[in-house]
């Protein structure tokens, strides 16, 4: 079976998205649908020693039913050496730092972005790749794809000729399964659940971007982020 999974692009996501991207054939950037504010596709979260702190992307205003492929970054602040400065403040004691710190400067030093949707894909496919994941990216805008919710889905996976559909589990809200039944598409579930590992800055917190998993863990971060079980229907 030819597996697909779907979901807007994040600003440096958690582990979640990155166990999903391993598990499919195919993973689809959803990015012809409309941008929703204060959301993962601009912020995320790292863990501090005063707690987690949220690191914002600037966006420039866009009226309502903006697509995430058209969002463009404000450049009214230095945003991308900000945040630059802020993980390496709280993260330049991690076991594993120096070892990634790599990562950082290409996302953040060697290139000035202006468009979300294209500084988020190239930030999670950098990641996906150095975490050794195979997988075929593709971006929605280039499907051509109509419809709105799980009939976009069912779209676009077809239009890939895939058969099977992995899916978030907060997609279960509005998902029909029977729909991709009656498309021939077996639809399944992950489930997120990571065991902890040695991570600095106080309490465990699994919900925080991945970076906090690699320069923790280093070259084991795999053994912590490809563990979530498939629940299929």
């Amino acid at each position: 079976m030819k597996k697909i999974a779907i979901l807007q692009s994040n600003y440096i996501p958690w582990k979640g998205v990155f166990d999903m991207m391993n598990k499919v054939d195919t993973f689809v950037f959803f990015e012809d649908v409309d941008f929703t504010k204060r959301d993962w596709r601009t912020r995320n979260k790292i863990k501090t020693s005063e707690g987690e702190v949220w690191l914002t992307i600037p966006v420039k205003k866009a009226p309502r039913g903006t697509k995430i492929c058209e969002i463009e970054i404000s450049q009214d602040e230095n945003w991308q050496e900000k945040h630059y400065k802020t993980i390496t403040q709280y993260y330049k004691k991690a076991k594993y730092f120096e070892d990634y710190k790599w990562l950082l400067e290409k996302i953040y030093l060697e290139k000035k972005w202006t468009n979300l949707s294209e500084f988020n894909i190239f930030t999670n496919i950098l990641i996906a790749r150095e975490l050794g994941i195979k997988t075929e990216f593709v971006n929605s805008k280039d499907l051509n794809t109509t419809g709105t919710k799980d009939d976009k889905l069912i779209e676009i996976v077809k239009a890939l000729k895939g058969d099977y559909y992995l899916s978030g589990p907060a997609a279960k809200d509005y998902i029909v399964n029977q729909k991709f039944e009656k498309n021939g598409i077996k639809l399944a579930y992950i489930k997120y659940e990571y065991p902890e590992y040695s991570q600095i800055n106080g309490e465990f917190n699994h919900f925080v971007t991945i970076l906090d998993v690699l320069f923790n863990v280093g070259k084991k971060a795999v053994n912590y982020i490809f563990t979530g079980e498939i629940e299929e229907l």
